[in-house]
């Protein structure tokens, strides 16, 4: 499902208009972002939640001449689910 769908789906769920939706939408993953961006935790009851998580510099190979390069810190974000697929 990409955004598109995702408005379509919640115009049809909710009765929004599909610019209400499609504002809703925008307005919510704008804030997420924004609470990632400050380093905090966001948790949606009954869906799962979001965290930065921080990895540290380690060593790496470059696959064509097998030598050893750094590779960087950086900070990416982790989504556990608490919604179980059957």
């Amino acid at each position: 499902m990409n955004k598109t769908q995702l408005v379509e789906a919640v115009v049809i769920e909710s009765g929004l208009s599909k610019i209400e939706a499609r504002k809703a939408i925008d307005a919510m993953l704008h804030v997420i972002e924004q609470t990632l961006h400050e380093g905090d935790r966001v948790s949606i009851s009954g869906f799962g939640s979001f965290c930065v998580h921080h990895t540290a510099e380690r060593m790496g190979r470059n696959p064509r001449t097998g030598e050893a390069i750094p590779i960087p810190a950086r900070k990416t974000i982790k989504f556990r689910p608490l919604i179980e697929i059957e």
